[in-house]
């Protein structure tokens, strides 16, 4: 069966296969199996089952191409049911190997090294001058370990409680998904290790949020480990999406490290892996939406200027553009642009960061909280666009690939309509599930966000409408109640951080207005709200001062002042409540902006450059090393992060080369 090259691979595939069962077994006669000679019964069942994938295989090739027509592309056995069934001939040599079955055709020599292969141990080997990251803390992986529950808890809560990504299957569920008669320990070993890297990354990502730095560098190297073993061998296709999920949060945890190079170079690594993916892949599209919203991160602290960015290409190379996308729906003719994985991640203008329209957003098929989360996306990366214009002072730039959109789609795509449409997503998912129980803390925190900070309304006296108020409160208190929200990836903190500014300008607002001479400085409901202000801004201070100091001193938002209470004069005229011009502002240009609401143009104009070189005066110092742990942390962990960063090395330059060739 099978034309050309092709059909001859199946038909010697079948023919091995039946000749290890023949002499295995006995022989074969007819429709059935001589059960006689050394097998037991065990192996006759697995033969059985071999031969009836087999037959089932031939028929599905008979039926889809036609006697003497060769499958897709002309091969007779290919796709998935050509992987599973080497893979199941495989293991059955395995156990053959190891029941001391002679393997037919094969001398001494082949046998030997055909076993060598086969007993590979499961634990990756140690690596470069470190501890045994993974056989250190492998036990952590095991579902019955209450250690690496909690640890797995902090990742979900902290970062994929946005994300949604389907979770790392179990070796047994990984094993039934395969749908053949295996168990856990005849797993390949690279198979083995593509899933530890899955788990690996979640927990050191968990280890983080939970501030267990030591343990957090360690779980990041077993990943570093475990993907070392990937490379060295060819994947299950089935575990190809754990991989890519692998390299994108394990470039999350560099990022939060400050390492923005090799998030980049990660990054990349993960839409390769992703092209190698069908579109029908479980996962494909939440992890682009991730992707994208940590990417309008990036976007934001680089103030969108590509110039800056590190130069990867000579290391990872760029994925090859397929050229002009095939339009296949309303949407995609609508914005000119696929929402095909492959040509998402193909696509030259995506190479360091999404850009342009949010094709997950408006891709209709997509889960609803993913179509959020990059409409969320896109709006920030506009309203950076904005931001950049309004403080430029040269002029000229050419537009990004995201305003020409926007310009062009005003109507749905504009900033304000974007957080609108994300709300609306993310009130049909909980329409749909009204048995859940989750309440998509993170989403309702970006969206208050987004709408404190876009709102159009009526201004009030003191400069803020009631809806924005409403939610600048709302957005505190649910960090105030859930800190680990701080540790979301994107721009969550730099959002908190905005949201504590504006609270600084409304309680300047209200001060200014009062009546000094009066025996009520401000009236009953100004009063009220002024001390409902103070107090979420002096707690939501204490909370985003602590975490500012955890973060790398790059990646750190406004320093916020607090109010001078203790040395206010009461004679002082015109001085406000809290001085915002001693506050050491964000490098980003989105975030000056809050800090600068107050200012003139040309005050505004003065302090942001100043700003931004005193942050490439900080780049300067760094002499390029970004991956300072912050001041919160202890300096003994930076000669770790030296010896863990060998590692990192070593794999993305054995990747780089994959990728080239």
């Amino acid at each position: 069966f099978g034309g050309g090259s092709g059909g001859n691979e199946g038909m010697y595939n079948q023919n091995q296969i039946a000749a290890l069962m023949g002499a295995a077994g006995g022989g074969m006669d007819g429709m059935g199996m001589n059960q006689g000679g050394g097998m037991n019964d065990s192996f006759s069942l697995q033969q059985q089952l071999l031969m009836q994938q087999q037959q089932q295989l031939r028929m599905q090739q008979a039926d889809s191409s036609g006697m003497g027509m060769g499958g897709m592309g002309g091969s007779g056995f290919d796709g998935m049911g050509n992987q599973n069934l080497m893979l199941q001939q495989q293991l059955l040599m395995q156990q053959m190997q190891n029941s001391g079955v002679k393997i037919p055709g094969a001398d001494d020599g082949d046998r030997e090294r055909l076993a060598q292969r086969l007993r590979k141990e499961e634990s990756p080997p140690d690596n470069i001058g470190v501890g045994k990251s993974v056989t250190k803390h492998i036990a952590l992986l095991e579902k019955s370990s209450v250690y690496g529950n909690r640890l797995r808890a902090h990742y979900i809560l902290a970062i994929d409680t946005l994300f949604k990504l389907p979770p790392v299957p179990s070796d047994e569920e990984y094993c039934s998904k395969l749908n053949a008669n295996m168990t856990p320990s005849m797993l390949p070993p690279f198979d083995v290790a593509a899933l530890r890297a899955a788990r690996f990354a979640e927990i050191a990502l968990g280890a983080l949020v939970s501030n267990q730095i030591g343990l957090a560098l360690e779980l990041s190297n077993a990943t570093v480990v475990c993907l070392k073993q990937c490379v060295e061998e060819p994947v299950h296709p089935s575990c190809m999406y754990n991989v890519a999920r692998s390299y994108f949060l394990h470039g999350l945890f560099r990022s939060y490290r400050g390492d923005m190079t090799r998030y980049f170079k990660y990054r990349r690594v993960c839409l390769l892996k992703l092209t190698q993916l069908g579109k029908d892949e479980v996962g494909i599209v939440q992890l682009f939406a991730a992707v994208s919203f940590h990417d309008a991160w990036a976007y934001m602290i680089y103030n969108a200027n590509a110039d800056d960015l590190p130069d990867i290409d000579e290391v990872i190379p760029q994925i090859p553009s397929c050229g002009k996308p095939s339009l296949t729906s309303h949407a995609e003719e609508k914005y000119n642009v696929s929402t095909d994985h492959f040509m998402i991640a193909s696509d030259p203008s995506n190479k360091m960061w999404i850009q342009g329209p949010p094709r997950v957003f408006i891709n209709n098929e997509a889960p609803p909280l993913s179509r959020a989360l990059d409409a969320l996306a896109c709006a920030v990366r506009s309203c950076c666009d904005q931001a950049n214009t309004r403080l430029d002072s040269a002029g000229g730039v050419d537009p990004s690939p995201t305003t020409l959109a926007v310009t062009a789609n005003n109507n749905e795509l504009c900033a304000r309509n974007l957080v609108l449409s994300a709300f609306t997503l993310l009130q049909q998912n909980e329409a749909s599930n009204p048995s859940t129980t989750e309440k998509n803390h993170g989403h309702h925190l970006l969206v208050s966000a987004m709408d404190a900070f876009l709102d159009g309304g009526e201004e009030e006296s003191n400069g803020f409408t009631d809806s924005q108020i409403q939610s600048l409160l709302t957005v505190c208190n649910t960090v105030l109640a859930q800190p680990h929200l701080l540790f979301q990836a994107g721009i969550t903190y730099h959002m908190i951080s905005n949201a504590a500014i504006l609270l600084c300008h409304m309680m300047n607002g209200l001060y200014a207005n009062r009546d000094a001479s009066a025996e009520k400085p401000l009236g009953d409901m100004e009063s009220a709200l002024f001390d409902e202000v103070l107090d979420t801004f002096i707690s939501i201070r204490k909370l985003l001062i602590a975490h500012r100091r955890k973060l790398p001193a790059l990646l750190r938002c406004h320093g916020l002042p607090r109010p001078n209470l203790v040395n206010r004069q009461e004679d002082s005229d015109g001085a406000p409540f809290i001085d915002l011009g001693d506050c050491h502002m964000c490098a980003s240009r989105s975030c000056q902006g809050f800090v600068l609401m107050a200012c003139s143009p040309c005050v505004a104009a003065e302090r942001a450059q100043a700003a931004s070189k005193e942050h490439q005066n900080l780049m300067d110092q760094s002499n390029g090393k970004f991956e300072d742990l912050g001041a919160g942390f202890d300096d003994s962990w930076a000669s770790w992060g030296e010896e863990f960063n060998l590692d990192d090395d070593a794999l993305l330059s054995v990747l780089g080369k994959i990728a080239s060739s």
